[in-house]
């Protein structure tokens, strides 16, 4: 996305993904040689996004959880809840109250989650994957499939390797 387009995303949205990601490592990062005060600040800015999105009582990215790139929150991180051991692949897109349980969870490369789904402990969902709203995992998913109703039922599984 050219640097322009983001800018007047951010502006509008009163989101910033990157920089919202990069203080959230630092403050929940116990190894990070930073000035106190500068980790207390980032911690108030975090907080203050968060509630302006609505979210200061019910997001929770505990610090066990392991991303390869940080997901795309398109609706901010409105009522998302990843568990402590977590793993969550690159280029993920996560909508607004997602719960992903801990557990041993592993979701793959570029998956979607919708507003809403939610991902029971022990789930490895593989890589090119739409879950849709309010959709419940309760077993492994294989890779380039779409995901729909409550209780998931696989309607679209393409075994054409897409990037």
């Amino acid at each position: 996305m050219p640097w322009i387009t983001r800018r007047v995303m951010v502006w509008l949205s009163g989101f910033d993904t990157d920089k919202y990601w990069h203080r959230q490592f630092i403050v929940a990062n116990p190894k990070a040689r930073v000035n106190p005060l500068l980790k207390a600040y980032y911690l108030l800015w975090i907080k203050r996004v968060d509630s302006k999105h609505n979210c200061s009582f019910g997001t929770s990215f505990n610090k066990g959880m392991r991303a390869i790139t940080p997901p795309y929150l398109p609706h901010g991180p409105n009522g998302i809840i990843v568990g402590s051991d977590a793993k969550i692949g690159r280029g993920c897109i996560i909508y607004h109250q997602v719960t992903i349980a801990g557990g041993g969870v592993v979701i793959g490369d570029y998956v979607e989650l919708g507003a809403g789904a939610k991902v029971l402990p022990n789930v490895k969902i593989g890589n090119h994957v739409h879950v849709g709203a309010n959709c419940v995992v309760v077993e492994d998913i294989p890779d380039n499939a779409t995901v729909v109703l409550q209780k998931p039922r696989i309607i679209n599984k393409n075994n054409d390797s897409k990037s």
